[in-house]
């Protein structure tokens, strides 16, 4: 375990205190960001300083920092955090209009504001903003191949078929809100997409596909795409991260014993390939050069993990520790040299632009510190 950091943590990070008080710098830091960058919805950052998506209103990570402030405001308090939060939530309304802007990710913007805020507070309008997410969403099934489609096209139809792992990170929007209003449609095509991954997505060995293509007509499973990867059939660690926290989520809310399988099957497989120093790469087949490291790949899968252990045995919840001990002694920053948390951020190996900061590496490091401490606000 590790005894000292960079940052001023000693001991044992096993001792809940120790991510209580991690948990305190992030809250210490977050308040003070929130405050010079209100109006912004960031992404990642220029000179150390958040960025502001908000003229890309559809972006697929506009609702992250929200979650954030959620969270910290659903551990700490703090009325700056939630106004802020409520803000960006407003300002998704218009993403509603576009229907092109429309996506997969629809979980992933409004579970973490709208989602947070309904649980937090009982806002009337975030239910209703629920509600009109999940319609959208359920609408994306594609009743031939039992999947939701991924990314829009053109219009002509060359992505119809194109469905990929991080929507099962999505699909918690659905049994949210079946659940909420009490109609099982919404539960039905989760699990109806998530069956189709099992199959479609997950190799014998464990790991996992990013992009799996399908005949949209006929519904057949044509071939897999390499993706955000280093290659086609290569490990991509974000990925892997994806369909682990994924599955065990589905697993959380259907109960079906095939989706704790799975989700241990990539967890296992995941765990073998950890690095000796908990650093995780963009993808576990990289080559030696030139090497990338993701850490919001090591906080997703640290969060899946952590949800796993509930089911699956303590060594995920160890995993899942080691992970989040290696970021906070050398991929955080809670001082204010910059506005962002975490570190060596990559979002795809083959970008022009690796190890920077990524709003959704900060979220779900908060989220996996705020869970070690139990002070975290389920928002899937």
């Amino acid at each position: 375990m590790v005894k000292s950091s960079q940052n001023g943590f000693g001991g044992d990070f096993t001792d809940k205190n120790h991510w209580q008080e991690a948990a305190e710098k992030i809250y210490k830091k977050v308040c003070r960001v929130a405050r010079s960058s209100a109006g912004k919805i960031p992404y990642s950052t220029v000179g150390g300083r958040f960025d502001d998506r908000s003229e890309d209103i559809c972006w697929w990570t506009n609702g992250f920092w929200a979650g954030e402030l959620w969270q910290l405001w659903g551990a700490f308090g703090g009325d700056e955090l939630k106004s802020i939060a409520e803000e960006i939530e407003k300002k998704l309304d218009s993403v509603f209009l576009k229907p092109w802007g429309m996506d997969h990710d629809s979980g992933f913007r409004w579970l973490m504001t709208a989602g947070a805020s309904y649980r937090l507070t009982g806002s009337e309008e975030s239910k209703n903003r629920l509600i009109l997410a999940a319609n959208d969403l359920a609408g994306r099934f594609n009743l031939a191949g039992r999947f939701i489609r991924a990314w829009n096209d053109s219009g002509d139809g060359s992505r119809a078929g194109w469905a990929i792992i991080d929507c099962m990170m999505n699909l918690p929007l659905l049994y949210t809100v079946s659940d909420l209003i009490c109609d099982p449609r919404f539960a039905q095509i989760a699990e109806a997409h998530a069956d189709t991954s099992v199959s479609a997505f997950l190799r014998p060995d464990g790991s996992l596909c990013h992009i799996v293509e399908f005949d949209p007509i006929s519904g057949r499973r044509l071939k897999s795409h390499g993706g955000q990867g280093y290659a086609h059939g290569s490990s991509w660690t974000r990925g892997q991260a994806w369909g682990l926290y994924g599955f065990t989520l589905s697993y959380i809310h259907a109960k079906k014993p095939e989706y704790l399988e799975t989700a241990v099957k990539i967890a296992d497989r995941f765990i073998s390939r950890i690095p000796e120093n908990k650093l995780i790469p963009v993808d576990f087949d990289q080559p030696v050069e030139p090497w990338y490291e993701d850490s919001t790949a090591s906080a997703i899968a640290a969060c899946g993990l952590i949800e796993l252990s509930k089911f699956a045995g303590r060594k995920y919840l160890e995993a899942a520790e080691s992970l989040l001990e290696a970021l906070t002694e050398s991929r955080c920053r809670f001082d204010c040299g910059c506005d962002n948390i975490l570190e060596k951020c990559t979002a795809a190996y083959h970008d022009s632009q690796h190890e920077g900061a990524i709003i959704y590496g900060d979220y779900f490091y908060t989220e996996a510190v705020l869970k070690l401490c139990g002070k975290e606000t389920f928002l899937w």
